[in-house]
């Protein structure tokens, strides 16, 4: 009885040394390529660094600088005001498509294939083909405009005003990959909860409030997380239709671009571990807004509430 145990024992060990050893480049890839640079990114916020020149220790002389700095507070402004916008449009387009392509049409595998295809193509090759679409003088958008009646259309990403509400068409590009999303949970509704409901004698708006709507908060909240925090990460579109430079005027100058114009532009290493610091908390705080909301508004099933 007593081997038996030994080598239930020795089982049991061997399975966790194995079970170690094959999630073991995954962990060294955490550390030595996440965790790693994190910290060392925190330790260089506090410091003035070039790259050329050895850090040196100023203490948070980075972080009282960014108070004083207009572009800094110019590219909060432009993140919040593209999130304000773009977040809920595309939550909200994302969702009304996923209850168009959940009905029972001809097709229906096509147009689900077709909405979802152009989240999977590269951000800079959207952006190649909004820029020439958005061209105030050779653009599509703006030739269809004028054909409408439209004597003197934007100048979409030439013009201050509007730069920022091209870039909030061009997000939209993108919402299949929301849509899809949404289109699993709405699937996962149980068909005798609108049986039971068509009992009652419940019409389709009822029945999209009190059960559609409740049963699929869990998506919506998911993709309300994710969304919030891919979209303090723009980038890719914005550097690719201003060339990095954030204009015309800085009107698109987001945070993200803005900290890898101080880190690759102006090499103040020390300054964009800062801002990368600065953005994370405020990503942080907002995600956890987020979640403690959660609890008013995310329904699961089988949960009671009294």
């Amino acid at each position: 009885m007593v081997e038996l145990k030994k080598s239930r024992f020795s089982v049991k060990t061997q399975d966790t040394i194995w079970s170690y050893f094959f999630i073991s480049p995954f962990l060294i890839g955490l550390i030595l390529f996440t965790i790693g640079p994190m910290i060392a990114s925190l330790y260089y916020s506090f410091t003035q660094y070039n790259i050329l020149t050895p850090p040196r220790w100023i203490g948070t002389e980075n972080y009282t600088k960014l108070l004083t700095d207009p572009l800094f507070w110019q590219s909060i402004k432009v993140t919040l005001y593209f999130a304000m916008v773009a977040l809920p449009l595309n939550l909200i387009i994302g969702y009304l498509l996923a209850i168009l392509l959940n009905q029972k049409v001809a097709g229906l595998n096509l147009w689900r294939t077709l909405y979802y295809l152009p989240s999977v193509i590269s951000g800079v090759a959207v952006a190649v083909l909004f820029t020439r679409l958005f061209n105030p003088n050779l653009g599509w958008i703006n030739f269809f405009l004028k054909s409408i009646g439209v004597v003197d259309p934007p100048g979409w990403l030439q013009d201050p005003h509007w730069a920022v509400p091209a870039l909030i068409i061009m997000s939209l590009w993108s919402v299949g990959g929301t849509m899809i999303i949404y289109l699993s949970g709405l699937q996962g509704v149980p068909t005798t909860l609108y049986e039971a409901a068509r009992v009652d004698g419940a019409n389709k708006y009822q029945s999209f409030v009190n059960i559609t709507l409740p049963m699929t908060t869990p998506v919506i909240f998911f993709n309300l997380v994710i969304g919030l925090i891919a979209t303090f990460q723009y980038f890719t579109v914005v550097y690719t239709t201003s060339g990095g430079t954030g204009g015309p005027a800085r009107s698109t100058l987001f945070y993200n671009l803005y900290l890898y114009q101080n880190a690759f532009n102006y090499f103040q290493m020390g300054y964009a571990s800062a801002m990368a610091w600065v953005l994370f908390f405020i990503v942080l705080l907002l995600t956890l807004v987020v979640f403690k909301s959660s609890a008013a508004w995310v329904f699961y099933e089988g949960e009671v509430r009294s």
